[in-house]
């Protein structure tokens, strides 16, 4: 420990506050709060502590603290700087994927969504969250068949397909009722509250109607609709005592790592998520309540949440907007110990494959270090480009950093056209490490080119004009186009054991880079491809080709799509038109070879 780091500890306050753990990069690397700040941030340097906490240790060369006026505003404060900074080493909610959640809003003509962002409105309510984003959109889907609510987002003049197939009443062009869209809206809400009985009951009635009628036709679609109701109200588990919103959260720890598991029940139906299996670096019933708090940051709360007894709630009590408590008996306490054994199960469960993962990547780095003497190698940054002949030229740059992919610092640059491969790398290396000098971000310990010596040479080039100094190696590849040699920047070939762990990880950093990279490429040239051939297509305009591409999501949809399907979004004749434009293309590439 240097002297200046001894003095600020030496003048710490005994006030609550947050503290900024900083490596010698200036980068934070870990947020903290305290009551006293004193007491807690002088534990980090004394005493014995885990892998991960004695890592993270080794790599303070200075810290910053803020004092608050109570441990809640502490609270606070450090949620909002780990989501500001990202600090390596904090447990954060990164689920960035989030989950769906149904949307009905409650305008005068409302509509129903899937959305991926929550937000407090008060013209919409919302419903989930999904675990599961296909339930999600067949509920949706189901719910468009059953209540005929405008799907438009901008109202059109006249009618469209929708209303045409009984979908939607048409508000664009006919006078609607208030009263209509509020009982309509009304339905809906029970539906998903999973009050279904009602509903279930007249479709079984319409269904003998129409089969006595001999409108077997009819029947079958309502045999279809009672079938799809069901699947859906029967696919979780039903919490039949209640029908309300309410949260229970449990943890486990063993052996240096947290594993943090949610119970959620939404209209008396019990999802169940897996939310995070993370190292352990400070305390696991502050690290617990951290967590909690910055997911209902991005996630409605339900009415009520249920914590285990061992926690101090208090100050998640003052900060959320719920009612939160720790059951001592009862149906509640069994579902908080249900996720408790939930935790464990999965933490022991996937303990020993994490433990292999981890002893793999450690002896992989440690065998890299020694092979091209380095003397930390915390982080990787490796570049590879795609391109078909010179068109649609990318880069992609991927991220190992402590001993794991990390995906949040992947970044990708679209290129300039015409230029050699060597010219493309050179200027993705001096976007990328101009960006890494303006922002004073986290330079790498090692950038690996996907390449030979020609894009090692041009990478030290840019190096050298941004006098930054940071080692650099080739990954060169045999005739079969696999990882074969190890080519340091003086362009010696280093010799690797192919059985060897670091052989293993430098294999599939190339593969995860030309993935990233050529995935990246295909989007655009499947964009491109999209444009030129519905451009071609008599009555597919600029809006027709937006409303295809929102509706089928990519190129690969619409060409795989039935002329029922087209017809949805376009009408007969051009749906008619695009179908037979796009498999015409496709039967005359059948020739080219």
């Amino acid at each position: 420990m240097n002297e200046t780091l001894k003095l600020k500890l030496s003048t710490l306050p005994m006030e609550p506050g947050c503290y900024l753990m900083k490596d010698q990069h200036g980068q934070i690397i870990y947020v903290g709060k305290a009551k006293k700040l004193k007491n807690r941030v002088n534990s980090y340097f004394t005493g014995a502590h885990n892998f991960k906490t004695t890592k993270l240790v080794s790599q303070i060369v200075d810290f910053d603290i803020i004092v608050t006026s109570s441990e809640k505003e502490a609270l606070l404060l450090e949620i909002n700087l780990i989501k500001k900074h990202r600090p390596r080493f904090n447990i954060m909610f990164m689920d960035d994927k989030s989950y769906p959640y149904i949307k009905i809003t409650t305008e005068k003509y409302p509509t129903c969504q899937v959305v991926r962002e929550f937000k407090k409105q008060k013209n919409a309510r919302y419903f989930g969250p999904y675990p599961d984003a296909t339930a999600a959109y067949q509920t949706q889907k189901l719910l468009n068949r059953l209540y005929p609510l405008r799907k438009c987002k901008v109202m059109p003049k006249k009618v469209c397909l929708y209303y045409h197939i009984g979908q939607c009443l048409g508000p664009c062009e006919f006078d609607i009722p208030e009263e209509t869209y509020k009982e309509l809206r009304n339905s809906m809400i029970r539906f998903l509250q999973g009050d279904v009985k009602d509903l279930l009951e007249q479709l079984k009635q319409e269904m003998n109607e129409a089969s006595d009628n001999l409108e077997f036709e009819k029947a079958q679609e309502k045999y279809e609709l009672i079938q799809s109701i069901q699947h859906i109200a029967d696919s979780q588990i039903m919490d039949k005592d209640e029908r309300i919103d309410r949260d229970y959260f449990n943890f486990a720890v063993q052996n240096g790592y947290i594993a943090i598991f949610g119970l959620f029940v939404r209209g008396g139906k019990v999802l169940e998520r897996e939310l995070v299996i993370e190292t352990l670096v400070d305390d696991a019933e502050e690290t617990f309540i951290s967590f909690v708090l910055q997911y209902y940051m991005k996630n409605p709360t339900p009415k009520q949440i249920c914590l285990p007894q061992e926690c101090s709630i208090e100050l998640l009590c003052e900060l959320l907007d719920c009612t939160v408590t720790q059951p001592v008996r009862g149906r509640m306490k069994k579902l908080v110990d249900l996720a408790k054994v939930n935790a464990e199960n999965n933490l022991q469960r996937q303990f020993e494959v994490l433990e292999q993962k981890s002893t793999f990547h450690k002896n992989a780095v440690a065998q890299l270090k020694n092979m091209l003497n380095l003397q930390v190698l915390d982080r990787i940054e490796v570049f590879d480009i795609s391109h078909t002949s010179g068109s649609y030229t990318v880069a992609g740059m991927i991220v190992y950093e402590d001993f794991h992919f990390k995906k949040s610092d992947y970044r990708r640059y679209r290129l300039s056209t015409g230029n050699s491969d060597v010219d493309s790398m050179k200027e993705v290396l001096y976007r990328r490490y101009f960006r890494v000098i303006k922002d004073q971000l986290r330079a790498p310990d090692l950038i690996v080119m996907d390449g030979g010596l020609t894009q090692v040479n041009a990478c030290l080039e840019i190096l050298e004009m941004l006098h930054l100094d940071i080692p650099v190696v080739g990954l060169v590849k045999d005739d079969a186009h696999q990882t074969a040699n190890l080519l340091s920047q003086q362009g010696k070939i280093i010799e690797m054991n192919r059985r060897s762990d670091c052989f293993f990880l430098l294999t599939q950093l190339q593969d995860e880079v030309h993935r990233y990279a050529i995935t990246y490429h295909k989007l655009l040239r499947d964009k491109a491809m999209t444009v030129s051939i519905l451009d071609e297509i008599e009555g597919v305009g600029p809006k027709r080709k937006k409303a295809l591409l929102k509706h089928f999501k990519s190129f690969k949809r619409i060409n795989e799509a039935t002329i029922q399907q087209l017809s949805e979004i376009v009408p007969i004749t051009v749906a008619q038109e695009i179908f037979k434009t796009l498999h015409q293309s496709q039967e005359d590439n059948s020739f080219i070879e």
